[in-house]
Formats: structure tokens, C-alpha cells, sequence
């Protein structure tokens, strides 16, 4: 009795599941219909770069130098490295590099979030707070394509207040964790944001690579987004504003990913945590605003951040305490053992096909060879099944936030050598 209840457990919690996802099936459709609206007549913008660094010696040169090597006017550029509770050369190889540094020392306010705080306000206190038109915000392990701030900037001039661009990797071949993530990544900024930005609804903030106007930054007054996860607190507090953000497809970035599972461990704890974070100061206004304004985008940002963490924990709570009332009762749990593989067989195929097709039709922003291509698609579903563990720890770990080791493009495609090779001359 108990084992077919849990069965039907399952089977009613994975309809759910498919009804509240249902509408990013229908975003894999949207770039092959739909097609990007002119653009208007773009207009030169001057935009502050601000660059969040700790103990980032090893890349932020690299950085500096793509931003130096953009095809846009770079009198019109100005780049600032907040130096943020650093132990290494950070500071020196910035200023090195052409960047004008700010060094914050302050062990008890940690983080992004607190250090482009700092900036901004340095900034608004040294040159006013319209000096610039907009920001640009990105990580110290970030490169940039030639065209990335032009691409921006024709955006900026549609009337976008907030965008983000394309996050692609590299160090996509190095091992199935990078390629979980980048693959990730490529999926969200081609059939999440891009989709998005087709419909004419708000995309979201994936950590790094965007840009904000002015009176923005004014009306927020500096950056008061200091949860573990930032970026997702900026994008719903922002879309409760009716404020829409922007996709610019052609401004793509690259992104250096965790390497070690250890790594990606801490790094996706934090994020679980700070998704917990968000939805607790967030959550049920987010979720009014639904029923408001910015409709599509509030329930979108419910999605990111509520049901994931609390359908994978009730799940697993039940099925397990299932598995041991039926053993005190003498019940075989081998039915539920095989309604659970076939949960989690749906979920494998569900994943493999969603990896699939981005593959397919990102191939030319995949920068491995053909093997490695086709062999982290198998292994793309695990990376994300090890959400399910991280997210159950989460709930009950008080994390904080911790910098990731970073070491520097690992991969020798041609597009990601060319952009090298141009900021090294």
C-alpha cells in the first residue's frame, strides 16, 4: 500500500514539476521562429568598468588588456579594479595592466556585492554620479571578444537599462565539470535570455558580464545587493521594479570554470544557499508580483529560485522514509527502488536532450574538439543530478562567501587563442 502511494508520489510530483518548467520547453523553440528587432541608431555612450578582484593576480591583467584591445573608442572607457581584501600582487598587476585600482580592505563585509558598493560610491564621490552612462560589472577571470562593448552599446542605445551578453568558457575541454558548467551557461544565455529577449520579457543576471545605466545605479543608490548570490538579487529586485532586462547575443565573454569537484562543490553550495537567501527575502513579493506587473518575468525568477531545491529535498525525504516504514513492515521496496529509476531515467534523457540540442545548435561557440563534445554530453546530466545533494546540504550549512582559484584559459580553440593573442600585443 505504502509503495504504490509513494509511486504515486512521484508521478503527480514529476507532472508538477513539467507544468511549472513547461515554459522553457517552448523557449528552445523561440530563436528559430523569432528574429532580433533592428536595431536603432546607435549612440556613443562613456561607461565605467568595474572589476571585483581578490587574489586574482593570475588573470586580471588578461582582462584588463581585452578591455584595452575593444574596438570601441577607449577614451570613452574607463576601468577600475577594486582590489578587495587581497593577500597577492592583484593591485600591482592591475595597475600594470592600465587599470585604475582601488584597494578596500574590510574582513567583515565580504564580497562582490560589498566591493562594487565601494566603487560605485568612490566613483559618484570623485566625479559625480553622471559622469558615466553606464556600468559595466565583470570577473577578474573574464575575457572579452573585440566587439563585446560595441555589441553592448548598441543595446544600450535601443534603451535598455540593464543588460547582460553571452557567457561562453574557456575551459569548456578540460573535464566534465567545466564542461557542466559551460554547457550550462551556453543553454541559458542561448535558450533562456536569448528567448527572453525574443519575447519581449525580462532575462536575468548570471554573475558576470553586464551592464547598468546610470539612474540605475542612482535609484538604488550604489549596489545593495550583498546576498551570496548577487546577481539573481539584483535581476528580482529589478523585475519587482517592472524593470526589464536586455539580452545582447553578439557580446560574448569567456568565462573560466572550477576545475575540481571540490571546488564546484563550494561554489554551488553558496549559490544553493544564496537561491534559500533570496527566497526568503524575496519570495512571497516576488511571487505577488506575479499576479501585478512584470508578470512573466516574476513567475520566470519564481522558478529560478523556489521549486528545484524544495521538490529534489521532498522527493528524496519521502522515498526514503518510505524505503524504511516498508522494510519494518516486510514490504518489498524493490517497486519503488523501479519507480525511482524510471524518475530518474526521465530526468537523465530530459537533461541529455536539453545538452543535445545546445550543442547542436551552439556548435560554433563550443570551443573542444568533436570527442569531447559528444562525451560531455553523457556526463552532462550528473554534473547536474550533484545539485541534488548541494541543494539538501544548503538548507542546513550556513555558507559563506569564498573566492574561487582561478588560473587562466586552459583550451587552444582558435577564437579564444585569437583574443589572447590580441590582448597580448
Amino acid at each position: 500500500m505504502i509503495i504504490e502511494t509513494i509511486k504515486n508520489f512521484n508521478l503527480i510530483v514529476g507532472a508538477i514539476f513539467f507544468v511549472l518548467y513547461f515554459y522553457q520547453i517552448i523557449y528552445f523553440f523561440v530563436p528559430f521562429i523569432k528574429k532580433d528587432k533592428p536595431h536603432k541608431e546607435t549612440v556613443l555612450h562613456r561607461f565605467a568598468v568595474l572589476i571585483s578582484a581578490r587574489n586574482e593576480e593570475n588573470v586580471i591583467a588578461t582582462l584588463v588588456n581585452s578591455i584595452h584591445h575593444q574596438d570601441y573608442p577607449q577614451e570613452l572607457i574607463d576601468i577600475y579594479v577594486i582590489a578587495d581584501n587581497c593577500t597577492d600582487n592583484t593591485a600591482d598587476a592591475a595597475r600594470k595592466a592600465g587599470a585604475e585600482v582601488f584597494v578596500r580592505n574590510d574582513m567583515e563585509k565580504l564580497g562582490k556585492g560589498y566591493a562594487l558598493d565601494y566603487a560605485i560610491n568612490r566613483i559618484a564621490g570623485e566625479k559625480g554620479c553622471d559622469f558615466y552612462d553606464g556600468f559595466f560589472v565583470f570577473d577578474a577571470d573574464n575575457i572579452l571578444d573585440t566587439n563585446y562593448i560595441s555589441a553592448m552599446n548598441r543595446t544600450f542605445s535601443d534603451g535598455h537599462r540593464i543588460i547582460t551578453s553571452y557567457r561562453n568558457s574557456t575551459n569548456y575541454g578540460t573535464n566534465w565539470i567545466t564542461a557542466g558548467y559551460a554547457l550550462w551557461y551556453i543553454r541559458e544565455s542561448k535558450f533562456l535570455n536569448h528567448s527572453r529577449m525574443l519575447l519581449n520579457t525580462g532575462c536575468a543576471i548570471s554573475g558576470t558580464g553586464f551592464l547598468m545605466h546610470k539612474d540605475i545605479v542612482k535609484r538604488i543608490g550604489g549596489w545593495k545587493y550583498f546576498l551570496l548570490t548577487e546577481d539573481i538579487e539584483f535581476s528580482i529586485a529589478n523585475a519587482m521594479e517592472g524593470e526589464k532586462i536586455a539580452f545582447s547575443s553578439d557580446a560574448i565573454l569567456y568565462d573560466e570554470q572550477p576545475q575540481t569537484f571540490k571546488q564546484s562543490w563550494t561554489q554551488r553550495l553558496r549559490w544553493a544557499r544564496g537561491f534559500l537567501q533570496v527566497f526568503r527575502r524575496y519570495g512571497l513579493r516576488l511571487i505577488g508580483s506575479i499576479f501585478r506587473k512584470n508578470k512573466s518575468t516574476c513567475y520566470d525568477m519564481s522558478m529560478t529560485i523556489l521549486p528545484s531545491i524544495f521538490i529534489t529535498l521532498l522527493v528524496v525525504l519521502v522515498n526514503a522514509a518510505a524505503m524504511i516504514t516498508g522494510a519494518i513492515r516486510g514490504e518489498s521496496f524493490m517497486p519503488l527502488l523501479i519507480s525511482l529509476g524510471q524518475w530518474v531515467a526521465g530526468a537523465y534523457v530530459t537533461i541529455f536532450l536539453i545538452g543535445l540540442v545546445t550543442t547542436i545548435a551552439e556548435n560554433k561557440h563550443i570551443h573542444t574538439g568533436t570527442w569531447k563534445k559528444i562525451k560531455y554530453l553523457f556526463t552532462f546530466p550528473f554534473f547536474l543530478f550533484t545539485y541534488a545533494p548541494i541543494s539538501v546540504v544548503a538548507i542546513f550549512k550556513n555558507v559563506k562567501w569564498e573566492p574561487t582559484r582561478h588560473h587562466g584559459p586552459t583550451v587552444s580553440s582558435d577564437k579564444i587563442e585569437q583574443t589572447k593573442e590580441t590582448v597580448k600585443k
